[in-house]
């Protein structure tokens, strides 16, 4: 064992010893929070605004400071980007992260010299938790690579700009910069395809222990490193390889395809950062939750999903949470967001300590009837028959099909790469519509009813989606393709890659 990794199990300890106290109380640790964000912003326009001096506790918060997403937030984070000072947060931030909205075009959204190191720390923590629940800490000894996108910055006003991956990037600690691949050159190469050829040719003959990305573009990662190596596994291109992390999209749909890859089954960490804050990771291997950090500046709101969009919907805190329920994620953190609806549902698994899944998007869901089909269900209703099956997904996405000849009901369509297609597609895709006919009563019920006609799925050619996000501009870095849909804008697209 290196010294590396001799030294990073009593730090393991230590620093879980710190997360088990807050962990105990998350509660407390939330109202802290709150506490700590109303004063320090105060002084800044918004909380002038917002009258901050006139907040006693939570419901005095929740009645001055309205829940807003990007768009509506816009007029003060214009105010941040133009220069101003003392706008959301005290100062100007240390970074604008800038990210790509599905509405919104460009964002830029604020990270203060309070909550970069948050980012840091988390991801930090995410590992040391691993090593301490099982006792592997090999490899930090090894080279670790992180699929992420150009760590080159701009600047506007004063303030560095770029993608949060980037960011990160140039504030890796210098006890891992030697271990971290790929190289600043290469990290800095924008066209996609390059970059990860670069990658392949840089990373081929090294002792690659651990990997970061998003599945699919860490699944091309393999693709071409595979190809280099005239087929070998990766197990047998990297033999030390032991852990995967990944985040910002569901993994399950992309494990057959990427172990299939490996050669073996690995250990992998799910950790759930965003430009807004990193809220949450996988801190334990048997167990699929992600733990919510309490503790990192950030305060959590919770709106019940279904009344997301209603004119005045429930709001809570932590305290207040039930299991198993939708909610709208909605933050107030030490950049400066407040009110924030980050644009994801969550649903708590555990409540001691409070842990999260990903269920989705509030405005990725199908509602074309009434059904109101999210993402977690159609991703439940596809795996669980493709699994029992044999069959491989590569990637895949749902729209309606409202437009339909005269005589045939709508239904929802389904748009499928294959990995390893089903042997008999039209039972697959039975099975699946009953599946999800048993996760959704309303989908259900419009199939009963004969409002709908039960799901068809498209198969698609190999690499589609591939070639899809590459028509749009949007191959690599953290781009994903949207699961669901209530619109036929990347439906309509992908016509033209039926097989």
């Amino acid at each position: 064992m290196g010294w590396k990794a001799a030294l990073s199990k009593p730090f393991a300890a230590l620093v879980m010893r710190g997360i088990d106290k807050w962990k105990k109380d998350a509660v407390k640790a939330q109202q802290e929070t709150l506490r700590m964000l109303i004063h320090k912003g105060q002084h800044t326009a918004f909380g002038r605004d917002h009258q901050f001096s006139s907040i006693k506790d939570y419901n005095d918060f929740k009645r001055l400071v309205p829940v807003r997403d990007y768009e509506e937030l816009r007029p003060y984070v214009d105010r941040v980007v133009a220069g101003e000072a003392d706008v959301l947060w005290k100062g100007k931030p240390a970074y604008l992260a800038k990210t790509s909205g599905t509405t919104s075009g460009v964002k830029y959204i604020p990270i203060s010299k309070e909550s970069m190191p948050e980012h840091i720390k988390a991801a930090r923590n995410a590992l040391l938790t691993y090593i301490h629940e099982t006792g592997k800490a090999d490899f930090v000894n090894g080279k670790m690579i992180f699929l992420q996108g150009s760590p080159l910055l701009s600047e506007k006003h004063g303030i560095k700009v770029g993608r949060l991956s980037g960011i990160v990037a140039n504030l890796v600690p210098a006890y891992l910069q030697k271990n971290r691949l790929p190289s600043f050159a290469t990290n800095c190469i924008e066209d996609w395809e390059q970059k990860v050829d670069a990658i392949v040719s840089e990373t081929v003959k090294e002792d690659m222990r651990l990997i970061s990305g998003i599945p699919p573009w860490v699944q091309m990662y393999f693709d071409r490193l595979i190809q280099h190596s005239g087929g070998k596994p990766v197990k047998d291109i990297f033999p030390n390889f032991s852990l995967y992390v990944y985040g910002g999209v569901n993994f399950e749909p992309y494990r057959t395809k990427i172990e299939a890859s490996i050669g073996k089954r690995i250990d992998a960490i799910e950790t759930y950062p965003a430009s807004e804050g990193f809220i949450a990771y996988q801190d334990s291997q048997t167990d699929k939750g992600l733990l919510l950090l309490a503790d990192a500046g950030i305060f959590y709101e919770f709106v019940p999903a279904e009344e997301y969009y209603n004119d005045n919907p429930q709001r809570i805190s932590l305290k207040d949470v039930e299991l198993d329920k939708n909610y709208a994620l909605i933050l107030n953190t030490n950049a400066g967001l407040w009110g924030y609806s980050i644009g994801d549902t969550v649903k708590f698994v555990s409540l001691n300590p409070y842990k999260i899944v990903v269920t989705g998007r509030i405005k990725h869901f199908i509602s074309a009837f009434g059904e109101h089909v999210i993402g977690e269900e159609v991703e439940h209703a596809l795996l669980s028959v493709a699994n029992e099956e044999g069959v491989g997904i590569t990637e895949f996405t749902v729209a309606p099909r409202i437009a339909v000849e005269p005589g045939e009901l709508p239904y929802h369509e389904w748009f499928i790469e294959f990995s390893r297609p089903p042997v008999d597609l039209p039972a697959f895709s039975k099975r699946v519509d009953q599946a999800l006919q048993k996760k959704n009563i309303y989908y259900f019920d419009l199939i009963e009813g004969k409002i709908l006609q039960p799901l068809i799925i498209r198969p698609l050619r190999k690499d589609a989606f591939v070639n899809y996000m590459r028509s749009q501009g949007k191959l690599g870095g953290q781009n994903k393709v949207p699961r669901l849909a209530n619109d036929r804008k990347i439906a309509d697209d992908l016509i033209a890659f039926i097989h």
